[in-house]
């Protein structure tokens, strides 16, 4: 039972993983590359539970933990800035400067890699303790959920390896902030959802899940299909012309 249940627990990961993957129509990211980051995602599990106990103690001790300032700040602050902060800096630990990571979409394979190994782990944490219910679940709802997160954290990291290319600076730290902020927002308003007791927050959360994955599986499209190198080589002319 519980080798199915891992089975159940791992799959849902796994094939989403590989879609990603197979969008990747110039050159297929070695997979020990792909699973050196799902291991880096499953390792930031750890630093995660230890930020949300110390944070979530911290809040507790502010406000009452059935207040809504408390269900906020716990899952837009405390939790989506552990899980999402310790994915970014895995997935620059063991990509920014790695002669693999040379196009675009890299960003993307390596952001939903770091975001699904996390994401296997959590989900086997839960569902050999709540069953093949809790895997149906979670496979509709969880795993989706962090694909999209690295989803976005991809795009916007492969948009600040191209400007850290091209030297600008300023450009890189904004889009390196912006591929930590844009997830955080979206996995605390997720959680937010599931988390205030409310028939009305439930509706929003599935209306949100599906609008925000039909947007990821476009961008996923377009940012394959408009694959670029993270820098452009110039090449001057042999034989430039006389003065």
């Amino acid at each position: 039972m519980t080798r199915y249940l891992l089975i159940a627990a791992l799959l849902p990961a796994a094939a989403l993983l590989f879609y990603v993957r197979k969008q990747d129509k110039i050159e297929a990211e070695p997979g020990g590359m792909i699973m050196k980051l799902c291991g880096f995602g499953a390792l930031t599990i750890i630093s995660a539970v230890i930020l949300e106990t110390l944070g979530g103690a911290v809040l507790g001790a502010v406000f009452p933990e059935d207040s809504l300032i408390y269900i906020a700040l716990d899952n837009f602050l405390i939790i989506a800035g552990a899980e999402e902060g310790g994915k970014l800096f895995a997935l620059k630990k063991g990509t920014w400067k790695s002669p693999e990571f040379n196009y675009t979409y890299d960003a993307v394979v390596y952001a939903v890699a770091v975001s699904l190994g996390f994401a296997a782990v959590e989900n086997v944490m839960y569902v050999l303790d709540g069953g093949f219910g809790t895997a149906v679940m979670r496979a509709l709802t969880s795993i989706p959920g962090h694909t999209i997160f690295g989803i976005f954290m991809g795009f916007y990291y492969g948009v600040a390896k191209k400007e850290e290319m091209r030297r600008n600076e300023s450009g890189m730290r904004f889009h390196l902030v912006s591929a930590l902020i844009v997830p955080m927002l979206l996995h605390g308003f997720y959680d937010f959802c599931l988390s205030v007791s409310s028939l009305f927050f439930i509706l929003i959360f599935f209306v949100f899940l599906i609008i925000v994955l039909i947007v990821s599986l476009l961008l996923v499209r377009s940012l394959a299909q408009k694959d670029e190198p993270v820098v452009q080589i110039f090449n001057p002319p042999t034989n430039p012309p006389m003065q």
